[in-house]
Parts: C-alpha cells; sequence; structure tokens
C-alpha cells in the first residue's frame, strides 16, 4: 500500500496556507501568537481533506492542546486511515525575532505506520550512511568521528557536524573540537538540523545531539525518502515521562529505534519555509499573491525536491 500520490499537493497546500498565517506575525516578538495562527490554519485545512487522519504527534495531549493534539481525529472520514505528525511552526523563537529557519512541518503515513513518539527528549544522530556498524548512538563521539572520516575518506578536519547549541551539548562540543571538526550550532530546530545531512549543498556530515523526540519522528519521516540513516533514543527525566511513555505502549525505556521503527511503508513530509533558511525560503507577499517554498519527500514516488509556488490570498 502506498498514499496516493493526489495528497502531496494538498499536503503541500496545507503547509504553505500554514506558513502564510503564521507569516504575518513574524518579528512581532510573541511565539504563542505565530504558532496559534499556524496551528488554527493547519487544523482546518486538515479537516478539509477526504481522510481518517488521526494525530500522533501534535501540540501536546488533550489537556494542554485544544487544537491538534495526540489522538485527534481530523478529516471528513471518507477515505485512506492516515498517521499524522505537526509541528505547525517549528521554530517560534525563530518566527517571533525574524529569524532564518522557521518552518511548517506535516509528515503522514498509513495507520500505524508513524511512531507516536512522548513529548521527551531524544538523543539523536543522522547521516547519509546507511551500512550498519559505521555511525551508532551507542558509539564516542570520537568513534563514530573517526568511523565517518574513514568511511567518507575525509580527514576530520574536513567532516562538519551539526549540533544544537546548548550546555547539555558542551562536553560533545568539546570532543568535537578537539578532533578539529567543523561546527554548525543551531540555536532551534532540530527537524532542519537533522535533515542538513541530505545533501551535499548544506556541507553538514553528522547531526548529533539531544532534541525533541516529536521532532525526531518527524525528521526521520522525510530522512527515509533520502535514504539516509537516523538512530533516537528517548530519555525520560521524569516519573511523569515514564508513565506518559508506558501509556504509549513503550515497555523498553532505553531502547535505541532505527529509523524503520520509527517510520515504515510509504510517508509524506512537507516543510513550508515561514522564514528563508537552509532548506528553504521563507513566505514572499506581492500584492494579493504569496510565494512558498516546500521541501517535498513521498517515500513510493521517489519525490525529493523543494516545490515553489505562488497562490492568491
Amino acid at each position: 500500500m502506498s498514499i496516493n500520490k493526489k495528497f502531496v499537493d494538498q499536503f503541500v497546500n496545507i503547509t504553505s496556507k500554514a506558513a502564510l498565517a503564521s507569516s504575518y506575525l513574524v518579528g512581532k516578538k510573541d511565539k504563542n501568537a505565530a504558532d496559534k495562527a499556524a496551528v488554527d490554519s493547519m487544523r482546518s485545512e486538515l479537516n478539509k481533506l477526504s481522510i481518517k487522519g488521526q494525530i500522533v504527534i501534535g501540540e501536546g495531549e488533550l489537556d494542554e492542546a485544544p487544537m491538534l493534539y495526540v489522538g485527534e481525529e481530523l478529516g471528513n472520514k471518507n477515505g485512506p486511515e492516515l498517521d499524522i505528525a505537526v509541528d505547525p511552526l517549528e521554530g517560534t523563537n525563530f518566527a517571533a525575532n525574524n529569524l532564518p529557519g522557521a518552518l511548517s512541518v506535516i509528515a503522514v503515513a498509513e495507520k500505524n505506520n508513524l511512531f507516536n513518539a512522548p513529548e521527551t527528549y531524544m538523543e539523536k544522530i543522522s547521516t547519509k550512511v546507511k551500512e550498519k556498524n559505521v555511525i551508532d548512538l551507542d558509539n564516542s563521539v570520537k568513534k563514530n568521528i573517526s568511523n565517518l572520516s574513514d568511511y567518507l575518506n575525509k580527514n576530520p578536519e574536513n567532516l562538519t557536524a551539526c549540533i544544537l547549541d546548548r550546555p547539555r551539548h558542551n562536553q560533545i562540543i568539546d570532543e568535537l573540537k578537539k578532533m578539529r571538526v567543523n561546527l554548525k550550532l543551531i540555536s532551534d530546530g532540530d527537524v532542519s538540523g537533522a535533515l542538513l545531512v541530505t545533501d551535499e549543498k548544506y556541507n553538514v556530515d553528522i547531526f548529533l545531539g539531544t532534541g525533541g523526540g516529536p521532532e525526531g519522528v518527524l525528521a526521520a519521516a522525510a530522512l527515509d525518502a533520502f535514504d539516509c540513516s537516523f538512530q533516537g533514543r528517548f530519555l525520560f527525566k521524569t516519573d511523569i515521562d515514564i508513565i506518559r511513555a508506558k501509556k504509549m505502549g513503550i515497555k523498553d525505556l532505553s531502547k535505541k529505534y532505527e529509523l524503520n521503527e520509527i517510520v515504515s511503508g510509504d510517508s509524506l513530509f512537507c516543510a513550508t519555509g515561514i522564514t528563508s533558511g537552509d532548506l528553504v525560503r521563507g513566505i514572499e507577499i506581492q500584492d494579493n499573491e504569496f510565494i512558498s517554498e516546500t521541501l517535498v519527500t513521498h517515500k513510493s514516488s521517489d519525490l525529493k525536491r523543494v516545490i515553489k509556488l505562488k497562490q492568491n490570498i
């Protein structure tokens, strides 16, 4: 089974409209308002689709998110059953402060084929390497860089690692510096950070560190289509985190997840730019039209490209 190709245009339209809605609040210093605008638009458009959709990754649980909450059913119920993961505004601080890299993101898979990730931290690593035993979460940073260096036939000083610039990563950053690896430090937006390994033009060889678990699943949906590797391991810091995970059916709390355990079967991924960043340009408004750029992947049709649209507002 695969997701009908007709849905590609429909989901591109959904993330484009959510990006447009959020774009009016770019630079207004109100990340919650920018996020709400994207959420409202995305939910409204999803409900117009001929699908039986269910949110598996969204804005939170029902008691903390009135819309696009985990478990919410969307669509007109006439169509295929789909799992939907959303981040209507990835990079809320980017949008609020008019910084590069804010995105509106959706990933879609057939029912039960997209991992229902708890809202907790996840250790993650992504590379363009598919072969096993080269890059692994269980390896030290030094071993992974040495292995990657050998595999790509590059010296460590010719490798670039992307990592969130956070105090929790100081030890990893120090280790990378010792090996003279080039660093691309990002302040937010680890969906796009993980995707920078997909194409040589981004000049990133490895993405690593700890970020959001839901963002890891969203990135994995695109990485799967690009034939890249991804591993993730959830970090449960509180009893509430552990209880929530067990309710979701996670039995092994220290399990290392491979990409095919996070997303399986056919998948569709759309990331539309709100502000211009590495992956796509942001929303541009001209007269009564807006121009959007969306990175789209659709595994079964081998679609991997940026789609540019001009639409009436």
